[in-house]
């Protein structure tokens, strides 16, 4: 008897094991994937008939709120601006998902993070619920200049403090309204996304961060820091030939100035007058591939920048010029690819970049070398109005010693001065800037237009820091950039700074 007991008992331990197991198999270690199935929508239906927290801009807008609905799901996503922060705020919708900071900060929003879940057991006795308002750094005033400076060309703009990382402003057009993909009528949002995608211009992207263009010769001030950092460059030396054109070694093709325009000298005036024959023989002759590369992915090229929104683009730079070979012209060696390095060096050939990238190239200039990771979030604030996570500024990358930084800094501002870009002159501010034109074609001509900056109180240190690009402009004259992208950089710097526009 006691035999069949204890082999019941056993029994029973055995089940129980096997039931622990399982549940926790189900409960822990399966819980994602169940909760990822497209089929199960008891999670959906319950995020969606709860309270959400808004997500608001650094000057106090409410960028998205939820709203009631006398419906079967109890709340709607709604975003009062539209179209202005759409790429920024994303949507959030029981159809198709989320994206942006909705997508981000999924848990902060619906209040599901440890520090709120803390924070409502702490006031328990009150009826506060647990959800969270995400603070952004990017202000609604800049947004707005950026898109009325735009007026309505295609491009983006982004704007940020270099000294800790923030975005102040991050715009592109075309753009959507994610009040269409967040309404809870599954059909109406789904038509209104497959509307949005048969677009031209994919204006359901993010271009500002998740798109790569030919960044031209706002790339040559990664060039420049290369020749610098290099110690194969002064600001003294070496002084470049005047000419209209430098043919690379190993090629009979050369790369021409615009307008075939005679240019050349030391570094200062090269990158005031933006010498294509200059800076392709800099890279080639005095820098070498593995400097250049080197630059390029410590100014962030080749890799992810960590900027907190989903799935930022990696700018790209090449990493393989070939092997170093000797020079048929008698100087010194060069890579066998020479031709590419040099047309890499003016920020054609195979580099491309997000806009992102190059005003965090400007603001890694602006502030010492030292960039910073590029961050929208603010802080994160409980409903009784208790903050419960400031973000913490963080170094990404050192892309240049400070020495070489302030010789930058310094060659940045005579572009304005005296260079390609004196139509960014604010006064009263000292402005560092580079122009680009990145041709594209010649039938017919067509370019990309940039500007990238910097600015701030003279003798102080820079405070904003920008990046224009107008895509797919006609023409291709040295001047598109400062004509096009020149503008709205300006007008946006301005009123970051505080400055009359």
């Amino acid at each position: 008897m006691s035999r069949q007991v204890r082999r019941l008992g056993i029994a029973f331990i055995v089940m129980y094991a096997v039931l622990f197991v399982k549940l926790n198999q189900v409960q822990v270690f399966q819980a994602e994937a169940l909760n990822d199935r497209p089929e199960n929508t008891r999670v959906l239906q319950r995020d969606f008939n709860e309270p959400r927290g808004d997500i608001i801009s650094a000057d106090g807008a409410v960028l998205a709120t939820s709203e009631e609905r006398r419906a079967a799901l109890r709340y709607q996503r709604v975003y009062p601006d539209g179209e202005l922060f759409a790429h920024v705020t994303g949507y959030y919708s029981f159809a198709l998902g989320a994206d942006g900071v909705e997508r981000q900060y999924n848990d902060d929003l619906a209040g599901r993070t440890p520090a709120l879940e803390l924070n409502q057991l702490g006031s328990f006795l009150t009826a506060e619920s647990s959800e969270g308002d995400v603070l952004l750094t990017v202000r609604k005033d800049l947004q707005s200049v950026a898109r009325d400076s735009l007026g309505g060309q295609v491009g983006s703009v982004v704007a940020l403090d270099p000294r800790d990382g923030s975005v102040l402003a991050m715009y592109s057009n075309p753009t959507y309204d994610p009040n269409v993909l967040s309404n809870n009528d599954t059909e109406l949002a789904t038509d209104a996304k497959g509307l949005y995608e048969a677009v031209e211009g994919k204006p359901l992207l993010a271009h500002t961060y998740r798109e790569r263009y030919f960044p031209g010769s706002t790339f040559k001030v990664v060039t420049a820091t290369a020749g610098l950092s290099s110690g194969t460059v002064t600001r003294d030396s070496p002084e470049y030939p005047s000419v209209t054109e430098y043919r690379p070694p190993l090629t009979t093709r050369a790369i021409s100035n615009f307008g075939g325009n005679s240019c050349g000298g030391t570094l200062f005036v090269i990158l005031a007058r933006s010498c294509n024959s200059s800076f392709a023989q800099m890279a080639v002759e005095q820098v070498g591939a593995d400097d250049m590369i080197d630059t390029a992915q410590a100014a962030g090229f080749n890799s992810v920048p960590p900027l907190d929104l989903p799935n930022p683009a990696e700018s790209v730079f090449p990493d393989d010029f070939g092997k170093v070979v000797s020079n048929p012209a008698g100087k010194a060696p060069v890579n066998e690819d020479a031709p590419a390095l040099a047309q890499s060096a003016i920020g054609q050939n195979d580099v491309a970049a997000t806009p992102l990238q190059m005003a965090l190239v400007a603001a890694g200039v602006a502030n010492r070398g030292e960039i910073m990771t590029p961050h929208v979030l603010d802080a994160v604030r409980a409903r009784d109005g208790e903050v419960v996570e400031s973000y913490e500024a963080a170094t990404w990358l050192r892309a240049a010693e400070p020495s070489v930084a302030a010789t930058m800094r310094e060659a940045m501002v005579g572009v304005v001065e005296d260079g390609t870009a004196q139509m960014m002159q604010i006064p009263g501010f000292e402005i560092g800037a580079k122009t680009g034109t990145a041709q594209l074609g010649t039938e017919p001509a067509s370019s990309h237009a940039w500007m990238i900056a910097f600015g701030g109180p003279p003798g102080a240190e820079p405070t904003v820091a920008v990046a224009v690009v107008v895509t797919n402009v006609s023409g291709s004259s040295n001047a598109t950039g400062g004509r096009v992208a020149g503008p709205v950089a300006r007008d946006v710097l301005a009123a970051a700074l505080g400055a009359d526009r």
